[in-house]
């Protein structure tokens, strides 16, 4: 299931990617080690990333509407 991100902050933003970010790198180290669950994680965590990655791009270019502080 699609998560929204339209209600968090600027700096929830941030903190959510890079919370995703260092699960991706788990989720790699896991699949190369051969210890990976479910590898449709690895999709969903990367299509995660993008879409924050677009919604902070947006507030920076002031396209979308901050939820928060910058």
């Amino acid at each position: 299931m699609k998560k929204s991100y339209r209600n968090l902050s600027y700096k929830e933003l941030e903190a959510e990617r890079d919370k995703l970010r260092k699960e991706l790198v788990d989720l790699r180290l896991q699949k190369v080690l051969g210890h990976l669950d479910n590898p449709m994680l690895l999709r969903t965590t990367r299509r995660d990333i993008a879409r924050l990655n677009t919604r902070i791009h947006a507030i920076d270019i002031g396209i979308a509407k901050n939820g928060g502080d910058k």
